[in-house]
């Protein structure tokens, strides 16, 4: 979530090597950057819990509330999953993108500990099933402007 990512300095973020703990500490304190910056809007009150908790794990060992299963909101965990998505299939400062089958790989591993193991199995499903048009829908949009799809 781009959101809180405003605080995180360029530095750390264009990095193309591996992020110090201290580093890796700021990283971690974007969530609650983004909420601080949403919460001043009256309009993005109902979304404040996705942002806050987009990175906590199944298993109780994300953040920044260290949240578990059902107690992680069900929106903040359909979102930890597009999340980790993109940021598997999009290239990085320190790395190309992952090919299709390293994601699926990731996401049957993590089923259950990073991942809400229901949602893991539909988004699986989903890149069984229609990869292509992921695919497809990515090429189109890579590399727009936002005013773009303003216009």
């Amino acid at each position: 979530m781009i959101y809180g990512k405003i605080g995180v300095p360029d530095s750390i973020l264009q990095k193309d090597a591996k992020l110090t703990d201290d580093e890796y500490s700021q990283i971690k304190q974007h969530p609650n950057i983004g909420v601080h910056i949403l919460s001043h809007a009256k309009i993005f009150q109902n979304i404040l819990p996705i942002v806050e908790h987009h990175h906590e794990r199944y298993d109780g060992k994300g953040y920044p509330s260290k949240l578990s299963g059902e107690n992680i909101p069900y929106l903040a965990r359909i979102t930890a999953v597009a999340d980790s998505f993109d940021a598997m299939s999009s290239k990085r400062s320190y790395r190309n993108s992952l090919p299709i089958d390293v994601i699926k790989e990731e996401f049957r591993k993590n089923r259950g500990t990073q991942f809400d193991p229901n949602l893991d199995d539909l988004f699986l499903n989903i890149l069984e099933n229609h990869f292509d048009e992921i695919k497809e829908i990515q090429e189109k949009y890579s590399g727009i402007e936002n005013e773009d799809y303003i216009n």
